[in-house]
This record gives structure tokens, C-alpha cells and sequence, in this order.
């Protein structure tokens, strides 16, 4: 790739020159490598970024093997060393070695003395998480409530008729002091609102269909059947214990250890949005700063934006907008530009582009699409973008006064930390002696939704139950009152009847009722009808019959 020459007459090609000039800063900067020209380093034509200009949010971009991970790991290694807190999410292992000094060979040699700078093995301060415990870091883990429904939704693959039922389902539980820490609180408050029982209370706020319940409970028993229900729970990690300095004052390198949830690529994306937007909710205004106060490294950034909602995309290009004002910078790291939303490229003002492939005409395509993306440059891009060799990168910055630097054809500098994983020991060291340990590594239990819905329902039965008894006791004391006034009833009517035959026999023969009155026999009929209205007066006052 040819291009002309300086006509000041030094023989060197203009754009080194110019190169050279766009990268002079005068503050702190972070040094990427050196400028090439016709496959020519230029170690005198550094290429830089500043500092103060790295929470205006950036891409590394670049298709697999061409030297992403190694980028992240340089800029995070300059970070740390300026002071900065670093996040970054370690989806193979390879960025523990950051925790270990780099072991020198001579190809690396060769690229420090290519690019003219120094290369010092060196091992950085780094603090080792993982989602829910699932590997060997300390856990980060979001209740339930803490997530949102619309990472929810995201996570969890609903169309939007679904995420907007889950927002209705979220509203009641907050509304009603039911506290979501768990997958299992939720599905307890979807499965209590579509009862008989809590259908009624959804009629204030809307209400869902039974289908659209049912398709979110669906979801949420495959997604904990995954082993996702791990990753929520208490205690729910502060976002502001990323943003700590080291005992000897260089920035604290986070590193989120994802190996083993690789296979749930859009939970462990998602969660890395989850923290992002506590850090933008927690975080107060700081305006323009010399230096960042977190950058934040966003690895397989198109799983994020894969099969996103509107309104999910929505939320994160505020995010990405607003969050630089608190003193955060925000790296997406993905294979092509075209991952990424335009609105929400447009708010990356920094560029790193590995090498693009383009085997297809979809390829061809975006990448003709990138090369417009880029300000004019003598360079040839849509040759040079799909011929970079492994660590070396098309850059452009924003300089100090935030206008564009020129594009830079850069041969990058090598890591000085190790560039392979660090070993077990390394971690578990690291591990056992955070001061985070004792804060996250074991999960907390409390009275959340599923317990207190559980006290209400059985609450309500106990009410029921006792409603029920004393229902059927006032059925059993009406029956008693009843069968009692039948009795009286006919004692009443056996007495009269008694009394008017002893009337009409005393009438036809004195003598005689005289001696029926005195008999044993009359004796004994009165008593017994003197019996039954005692026992009937009885039953009246006490509601049950006399001991004999």
C-alpha cells in the first residue's frame, strides 16, 4: 500500500507525519503501538489515546483470532497502572494471567523492539468473580426485584406482549411489598395472581392472559432447570465494589470468570448489562475528569443486542449516553461493527478494528459499511480492514479537544502480564484473600414472596376453616333449637290433652277422677310430662340435654 511521500523532503510518507501529530497529546495517555505505513512500523509515530477521553466509550471489533482479547488486556494493564478500576469480563480464562508476569520469548521481543517500547513482565492487582458462584470467584448475584423485568425479558426470550405483563407482574410485587429474590418468589406471584384468589387484585393494573402467564412460567422453569436460579439470590452485589484502588494505588482489576457458564451466552451478557445500569443508577454526576473513574470492558457485545425489545435497546443507548457524565467509560467488544446498533455506535467515539473477514457478499457488505464509518484517510481501508495481520489494528481516537484522530494502521504492543490463563493457586489465593469474601460468599435467605405468599394462603385457609366450623356449629345449634321447640311443642300439646280428659272425666264422674287423680298411673303421666318441659327449657337456655 503505497502512499506519497512528506514534501518537507525527509523521505518518510506523509501519513507518518500526520499520524505522528494526531497522537501528540500532552496529558496521560494509554500507548497502543506504533504507526505502519507499507507494512512499516514507525516507533516515532506512537499511537495513543488519552486518558481523560476514555469514558467516551469505545469498540474493539474484529473477527475471531485476530487479537481482541489481547487489546483488552494492554488497555487494562495501562489503566490499572494510571490508577483506574478496570472491568472485564473473562468469557475463555485467558485474561487471568493479568493476575501473573508475563514470561518474555523472543517473537514478543521482537514486537516491543518494533513498535519502540519497553516491555517489563508484570502481574496486576486482580479480584476474581462469578455469576452465582459458578467457578472459582467471589459471586455476584442480583435478586430477582434488583434485575429488572426488562433484562428479564431480555434473558428470558419474551416478545414484547410478554415483557409488558412481566412489567405489570413486577409493578403488583412492588406495590404490595413482596419481595422478588429469587426465581421461585416470582413464579410464586404469577401463579398467586392467575389463582382465583389474585385475579381480582390484577384488576387495578390491567391483568395478563393465562396463555402469556403460562408462557412466562414455561420460561422461567427451563431457565432455572439451566442452572440460572443460582445467579439470583441475597446478598445482591453493590456495582460500587468495582470501583476500588489497590494498597499500593493502581487501579483494582475486576475480572468476571465465565468459563463455566459458557453455554448460557445471553444470561452472562445480559448480567454484564444488569451491572452497568446499577453502576449508571448508583453513581452520582461527576462531568468531565481527568481520568475515568471505571472502564468497562463489554465482551460479546452481540449477544446483548441479538433479538432485543425496542425498549431494551432503548435503556442501554441512554445508558451508554448518560453513564459518561458519571465518570464511566464503556468498551464494546464484538466481531463487526454491525453487531452493535447505529444509535448506539454513534455514542462510541473510540475505534479499534481488527481484521474483518469477508467471505460473503453479507460480509463484503458490512464491510463497506464500516469503512464509511471512518473519517478520510490515504489508506486504502477496504483492503487494508480484510489484510491486518494478528495484533495489528485500525485505529482512530478522539484526541484531547474530542475531535477525531487520524485512522492509524497500528502494530500493537504486547501485554506484559501473562498471556495465558493463571494458574489454580494464583486464583484461589486471590480468592481467599479478598475483602469481598466475607461480604458475598455465602448466600442469605429471608422472607421474600414465596414465603410471605405462602403465610397469606395458608392464613386465608385457616380463616376459611374456621368459617366453615362455625357455620356448620350454627347449623347444628339451629337444628337443636328446632328439634328443642318440637319437643316442647308436643310435651305442650301431651299436657293439654291430659288436662282435658281429666276435665271431661271429672265432669261425668266426680268420684271417679277423683280416684284417677290419685292413682299411681295419672301420677306417673304427669311426672313424665313435667320431665319432657324441663328438659325442653334446658336445652333452650344451654343447648344441650341434662345428665341422668
Amino acid at each position: 500500500m503505497s502512499t506519497s511521500e512528506d514534501p518537507s523532503g525527509s523521505g518518510e510518507p506523509a501519513l507518518v507525519a500526520a499520524i505522528r501529530e494526531g497522537y501528540a497529546f500532552d496529558g496521560p495517555a494509554l500507548h497502543f503501538g506504533a504507526g505502519v505505513v507499507d507494512d512499516r512500523a514507525f516507533p516515532d509515530a506512537g499511537v495513543r489515546i488519552p486518558l481523560s477521553m476514555m469514558n467516551r466509550h469505545g469498540l474493539v471489533a474484529g473477527a475471531t483470532g485476530t487479537g481482541k482479547t489481547k487489546t483488552l488486556q494492554l488497555m487494562a494493564e495501562q489503566l490499572i497502572e494510571q490508577g483506574v478500576p478496570v472491568f472485564l469480563a473473562d468469557i475463555k480464562g485467558d485474561l487471568s494471567g493479568m493476575a501473573s508476569a508475563g514470561e518474555s520469548n523472543d517473537k514478543l521481543l521482537e514486537r516491543s523492539a518494533d513498535v519502540g517500547l519497553e516491555w517489563v513482565p508484570t502481574a496486576y492487582p486482580a479480584e476474581f468473580f462469578s455469576l452465582g458462584g459458578q467457578g472459582k470467584g467471589i459471586p455476584i448475584r442480583a435478586s430477582v426485584s434488583q434485575f429488572g423485568p426488562i433484562l428479564l425479558a431480555k434473558v428470558l426470550g419474551l416478545n414484547q406482549t410478554q415483557e409488558s405483563s412481566l412489567q405489570l407482574i413486577f409493578h403488583y410485587a412492588d406495590g404490595n411489598g413482596l419481595w422478588l429474590d429469587t426465581l421461585e418468589d416470582l413464579r410464586a406471584v404469577i401463579q398467586f395472581l392467575t389463582s382465583d384468589v389474585g385475579k381480582a387484585e390484577l384488576i387495578g393494573i390491567g391483568g395478563i392472559s393465562t396463555a402469556t402467564a403460562g408462557v412466562i412460567l414455561r420460561e422461567l422453569t427451563a431457565f432455572a432447570a439451566q442452572g440460572a436460579d443460582v445467579f439470583f439470590g441475597l446478598p445482591e452485589f453493590d456495582s460500587d465494589d468495582l470501583i476500588r484502588q489497590a494498597a499500593d494505588g493502581r487501579g483494582q482489576l475486576s475480572l468476571l470468570e465465565l468459563p463455566a457458564v459458557q453455554d448460557k451466552p445471553e444470561l452472562f451478557s445480559t448480567f454484564l448489562m444488569w451491572l452497568l445500569a446499577d453502576l449508571f443508577a448508583s453513581l452520582p454526576e461527576e462531568g468531565d475528569l481527568d481520568k475515568p473513574k471505571l472502564v468497562f470492558f463489554f465482551d460479546e457485545a452481540h449477544l446483548l443486542f441479538n433479538g432485543a425489545s425496542k425498549d431494551f435497546l432503548n435503556a442501554i443507548q441512554q445508558t451508554v449516553r448518560l453513564i459518561r457524565s458519571k465518570g464511566v467509560g464503556v468498551f464494546f467488544v464484538t466481531q463487526s461493527p454491525k453487531d452493535v446498533p447505529g444509535d448506539v455506535l454513534a455514542q462510541l467515539g473510540n475505534r479499534v478494528q481488527h481484521a474483518l473477514r469477508a467471505f460473503t457478499p453479507d460480509d463484503q457488505k458490512a464491510l463497506r459499511a464500516a469503512v464509511r464509518t471512518y473519517p478520510d484517510t490515504e489508506y486504502d481501508l477496504e483492503e487494508l480492514l480484510t489484510s491486518l495481520g494478528i495484533g495489528e489494528a485500525v485505529i482512530t481516537v478522539l484526541s484531547e479537544k474530542g475531535a477525531p484522530t487520524p485512522v492509524a494502521w497500528t502494530r500493537m504492543r504486547a501485554p506484559q502480564s501473562l498471556m495465558d490463563p493463571s494458574s489454580d493457586s494464583v486464583l484461589d489465593a486471590a480468592v481467599e484473600s479478598s475483602p469481598l469474601r466475607a461480604k458475598y460468599w455465602e448466600a442469605v435467605e429471608r422472607e421474600s414472596a414465596l414465603e410471605m405468599l405462602t403465610e397469606q394462603e395458608a392464613t386465608r385457609t385457616a380463616a376459611e376453616e374456621q368459617a366453615r366450623l362455625e357455620e356448620e356449629n350454627a347449623r347444628i345449634r339451629e337444628a337443636a333449637a328446632a328439634q328443642a321447640e318440637k319437643d316442647r311443642a308436643a310435651a305442650e300439646k301431651q299436657r293439654a290433652a291430659a288436662e282435658k280428659q281429666a276435665a271431661r272425666q271429672a265432669k261425668e264422674d266426680p268420684g271417679v277422677v277423683e280416684s284417677v287423680v290419685q292413682s299411681s298411673a295419672f301420677r306417673s303421666m304427669l311426672r313424665s310430662a313435667g320431665t319432657v318441659i324441663g328438659r325442653e327449657i334446658t336445652r333452650s337456655i344451654f343447648g344441650n340435654s341434662r345428665r341422668r
